[in-house]
């Protein structure tokens, strides 16, 4: 599905731990690192399609995740012609991505790369929030660059200073 600007709406998740660390997946086969990812269905909510991923791509149910924010609008990225398959190629553009950032809640032990048939990811690790973003295929890094300041404010607030009220000395 296809808007008429030739963008396929999606979703991409950045799951944060604890230590607000971030969720790392390598491309199975390939050498390039990024956040899960994938289609909205015909009929599906943005945050329908990052729960169904979340499990497809990474093995996690709602339980384990907490919603702390998304991208106020869609973020796009151009897909090389090169990279397009042949039966789109003409009408298919790239991709405008809703993303969502997670708290995880459970343990390590609960991703799982190989909860559906056709995997995505070989490996995963946690690392810093600022990941860097030379391990990204070079076309979708402008997108991880704005969607992670964007989503910075709900992991980084800055701190919040209280002005201390006067004792009334009568």
């Amino acid at each position: 599905m296809l808007d008429r600007d030739g963008f396929r709406p999606s979703v991409a998740i950045v799951i944060a731990n604890a230590k607000n660390h971030v969720f790392w997946a390598k491309r199975i086969r390939e050498h390039s690192w990024q956040f899960p990812q994938g289609g909205i269905d015909p009929n599906e909510s943005p945050e329908q399609a990052m729960f169904r991923e979340l499990w497809e791509e990474v093995g996690l149910l709602p339980e384990h995740v907490h919603i702390l924010g998304r991208t106020r609008d869609w973020l796009r990225y151009y897909v090389p012609r090169q990279w397009i398959q042949r039966e789109w190629r003409g009408a298919y553009r790239g991709q405008k991505q809703i993303w969502f950032l997670l708290r995880f809640l459970g343990r390590d032990s609960d991703f799982n790369l190989r909860a559906t048939e056709k995997p995505e990811f070989d490996a995963w690790r946690w690392h810093d929030y600022h990941v860097p973003l030379d391990a990204v295929i070079e076309f979708k890094r402008d997108v991880y660059k704005t969607a992670l300041r964007e989503l910075n404010r709900y992991l980084f607030r800055p701190a919040v200073s209280y002005k201390v009220p006067a004792l009334d000395h009568q």
